[in-house]
C-alpha cells in the first residue's frame, strides 16, 4: 500500500542551457512523486569579474512549486549548468542540513552532488573518516561521497570520483557538477534508474539532461538518448557540447551482475516513464494480467458482474490488465473508477478523535458509491506493507455497501526491509510476517479474499535482458550487497 512506503529521491542534472535552473525546476516538478519532503537546486555560472566558476544553491522544505519562485530561478540560480534533488528521507532526518544537493569547494575547484539510493557500509566509512579528522555537516550517507572525493590524491576529478566510488557499497544514482562537467553515475548493480536526454539548443548544439525517470524529459521536450549504464561514470563537458561525444568510465573493472530494483516497476516510477529501458505502463499492465491468471474472481451467480477498481495511482494500469484477463476468461467484468485520490493532501494534518490511519486514508481517498454499491469488487493494489492502511481502505470501501471485497496485489508478500533506497518498515512491522496464509491476512484486513502475485509469476512478467537481474530482497531477504551491522543507526537518503 503506497501510503505505507515512503517515496525515494529524485535527481536531475542540466548542462549547456542559458536557464539551466529553470530546466532543472521543471524536471524536479515532473519527478515530485519520488520525494515530497524537500527540494534543492545548485547552479553554476561563469563569473567574468573573478574569472572563475561560481556555484549558487537554493533549498527548502516542501514541494518544488512551493520552494522555488520566479525571482529565485531568474535572479539567484543563474548559470548554464545545474543539478537538483527531491528528497524524502528516513525517520529522524528531517533537518535543513540534510537537504540536497550538497556542494563544496576544495583544492580541485567546486563540486556539487545529488544522490538517490542508500549506502550499506555507512557506519564503517563514517567512523573511519571521523577518525581521520573529517567534520560532517549532515547526518546523511550522501555526504560520504564528498569526503571521499576530497581526500583522494588522484590527479583528475574523474579519477578522484572513481576512487571514491570504489570505497562505497550499496545503491546510488548520482549527478555531480564540477567547474567543467556534469557527471552521472549508477552503482555497479544499477539498483536505481537514471536516464540521459538531450534538448536542441542552437547551432547544432544540445542541452544535456540527466534525470531519475524519462517523464522529466517529456515535460521539457527533450528526447531520450539512453540509460546511464550500471557501473558507469558518464561525463558531459564542453567537448560533448561541441562534438556530441560522451565520455564513459567504469567504476570497477569486473562488475557484478546488474540487479534492478523490481519495485520501481511495481510502484515507484510514474507509468508514463521508461525505466531500465522499458515502459512502466506496459509492465504494470502485464502484472495485472498475471495476477488475474493466477487468481481470477468468479461470482457465484453467473449473472453477477465483477467490478475491478484500482488503488490510484500506481494500481491504475495493473487494474486495467486484471480486468481484461478476467473478462477474457468469460467472467462478466468491467474496470471502473471506484476510488478518487486527492493529490492535495499536505505533509501534516490535525486528525479528529478517531483512528489516525483511517483518517489519513479518508483524506487521500474518496469512494464512488454508485460504482461500488451491491457489487462484487476487486481492489487491485501495488503492495501491502503494515496492513493498517489496507484495512482502513477496505473499511472505507465497505461504507459504499458492496456485496464482496476482494484484494489482489501485484507484488509478493513484503517480509524484509529494503536497504537500497526505499523506506520500508522493520520486519516486526510487516503484516506478512504475522500470518501464515493469505486467508488469515484477508480476515485481518476485513476482505473476503486476498491474493499476492507469486514471486515466480512476477519474475516472468517483468522484462529481461542478458546479464541483468532484479533485486527482490524485500520479498526474499536475499540482499545482493551485504548489509553492515547497525546500518540503520545512520540516516540514509532514499
Amino acid at each position: 500500500m503506497s501510503l505505507d512506503i515512503r517515496p525515494e529521491c529524485a535527481v536531475v542534472g542540466v548542462y549547456n542551457h542559458p536557464n539551466a535552473s529553470v530546466i532543472a525546476y521543471y524536471c524536479l516538478h515532473a519527478l515530485q512523486h519520488r520525494g515530497q519532503e524537500a527540494t534543492g537546486i545548485v547552479s553554476s555560472y561563469w563569473d567574468e569579474a573573478r574569472r572563475r566558476r561560481r556555484f549558487v544553491a537554493y533549498k527548502g522544505e516542501g514541494l518544488v512549486l512551493e520552494v522555488f519562485s520566479h525571482h529565485v530561478l531568474q535572479e539567484v540560480l543563474i548559470g548554464d549548468a545545474a543539478i537538483g534533488h527531491n528528497r524524502y528521507s528516513t525517520t529522524g532526518s528531517s533537518q535543513r542540513a540534510n537537504i540536497q544537493p550538497f556542494h563544496i569547494s576544495y583544492r580541485m575547484g567546486n563540486l556539487a552532488l545529488a544522490h538517490n539510493g542508500n549506502l550499506t557500509n555507512t557506519r564503517q566509512l563514517r567512523a573511519w573518516l571521523q577518525e581521520e579528522g573529517a567534520i560532517f555537516q549532515s547526518t546523511t550517507d550522501s555526504e560520504l561521497f564528498l569526503h571521499l572525493i576530497a581526500r583522494s590524491r588522484q590527479p583528475t576529478q574523474v579519477e578522484q570520483i572513481r576512487e571514491a566510488l570504489q570505497q562505497v557499497r550499496g545503491a546510488y544514482s548520482l549527478v555531480l557538477l564540477t567547474d567543467t562537467a556534469l557527471i552521472a553515475v549508477r552503482d555497479p548493480h544499477g539498483f536505481r534508474p537514471l536516464a540521459l536526454g538531450r534538448l536542441p539548443l542552437r547551432d547544432g548544439q544540445y542541452t544535456y539532461v540527466v534525470a531519475s525517470e524519462t517523464c522529466a524529459f517529456d515535460l521539457i521536450g527533450a528526447e531520450y538518448v539512453r540509460d546511464v549504464a550500471p557501473n558507469e561514470i558518464l561525463v558531459i563537458d564542453y567537448d560533448t557540447v561541441q562534438s556530441g561525444t560522451l565520455k564513459s568510465y567504469p567504476i570497477v573493472d569486473n562488475p557484478p551482475q546488474a540487479r534492478h530494483c523490481i519495485f520501481e516497476f511495481i510502484y515507484f516510477a510514474r507509468p508514463d516513464s521508461f525505466i531500465f529501458g522499458h515502459s512502466v505502463d506496459k509492465v504494470r499492465r502485464k502484472l495485472g494480467k498475471s495476477l488475474a491468471e493466477e487468481s481470477p474472481v468468479r461470482p457465484s451467480d453467473p449473472n453477477d458482474e465483477v467490478v475491478v477498481i484500482s488503488v490510484p495511482d500506481s494500481g491504475n494500469t495493473a487494474a486495467i490488465g486484471y480486468a481484461q484477463v478476467n473478462q477474457a476468461q468469460g467472467i462478466p467484468t468491467r474496470f471502473d473508477i471506484g476510488l478518487i485520490r486527492s493529490h492535495y493532501v499536505g505533509r501534516t494534518f490535525i486528525a479528529p478523535e478517531q483512528d489516525q490511519r483511517e483518517f489519513k486514508v479518508k483524506t487521500k481517498f474518496n469512494i464512488v458509491r454508485g460504482v461500488l454499491r451491491d457489487k462484487i469488487v476487486v481492489v487491485v493494489d501495488d503492495s501491502i506493507v503494515r496492513g493498517t492502511t489496507s484495512k482502513a481502505l477496505v473499511q472505507l470501501i465497505r461504507e459504499a455497501g458492496p456485496r464482496e471485497v476482494h484484494l489482489r496485489v501485484t507484488a509478493p508478500p513484503i517480509r524484509y526491509p529494503c536497504k537500497y533506497g526505499m523506506d520500508f518498515p522493520s520486519r516486526q512491522e510487516l503484516i506478512a510476517n504475522y500470518y501464515d496464509s493469505e486467508e488469515q491476512i484477508a480476515c485481518a484486513l476485513g476482505a473476503d479474499s486476498l491474493h499476492y502475485l507469486s514471486l515466480e509469476k512476477l519474475l516472468l512478467s517483468v522484462p529481461h535482458a542478458p546479464g541483468v537481474g532484479y533485486c527482490t530482497a524485500c520479498f526474499t531477504g536475499e540482499y545482493p550487497v551485504p548489509i553492515e551491522p547497525e546500518a540503520d543507526k545512520y540516516v540514509t537518503e532514499a
